[in-house]
This record gives structure tokens, sequence and C-alpha cells, in this order.
């Protein structure tokens, strides 16, 4: 069974990087039918969406961290990538890397890595 595993979460000040890496233990990252992304969830709200990227290369960014977040992919290491610039404390969530088939609309949820920003 496939598994994404996150790594590269911390405790960064405000204003700091971090870079959030992905991977998968299969090759699911060259299946044209697979959108990779990551999501976040903050203490007492919903998760939400943050950013995706197609098999292709196509991008799509949340409102509030375009500009400040890159999302990239690499077929060869099968991980997926989140460079995080110009952190904010509203940023302070746990992140999950996620793959979606877009075939058949299942999800694969990673088990989600802290990102914890002080002001």
């Amino acid at each position: 069974q496939v598994q994404l595993v996150e790594s590269g979460g911390g405790l960064v000040q405000a204003g700091g990087s971090l870079r959030l890496s992905c991977a998968a233990s299969g090759a699911i990252f060259s299946n044209n039918a697979i959108h990779l992304g990551w999501s976040r969830q903050a203490p007492g709200k919903q998760r939400e969406f943050v950013a995706t990227i197609t098999s292709g290369g196509s991008t799509n960014y949340a409102d509030s961290v375009k500009d400040r977040f890159t999302i990239s992919g690499d077929n060869v290491k099968n991980a997926v990538y989140l460079q995080m610039n110009s952190l904010k404390p509203e940023d302070t969530a746990v992140y999950y890397c996620n793959a979606l088939n877009i075939q058949n609309g299942q999800r694969l949820w990673g088990q989600g890595t802290q990102v914890t920003v002080s002001s």
C-alpha cells in the first residue's frame, strides 16, 4: 500500500522559511491521474487547502499563501515539496501531504508535520 511521509516541519520565527517534503513509498507521482497537494489544520479549525500540483506541473494556491509558498514535485525521487517563505504566526498548523486520484476521487493522506511560527 502506498504511504505518504512528511518531514521538514519545526519552529521558526515570523519572516523565516521552512521547506516541507513528502515522500511516497510507491511510484505514484508519475501517474497522470494523481494530483499532489498540501493542506493544513490549525488548532480548533477545519483542515484547509494550501496548494496543489498536477503531473503536468500546473499549480494552484490558496490566496492566503500565494506569492509566499511554492509547491514542486520530483518524479524521480517520488517526492513533493512545499517551500514556505515569509512565514506568519497564522501559518502555524499541522501540514498534511495528500494525493488525489482524479479518476476515482480517492485521496491518500500523510500523517502530518507540525509547523509553528512564533511572533
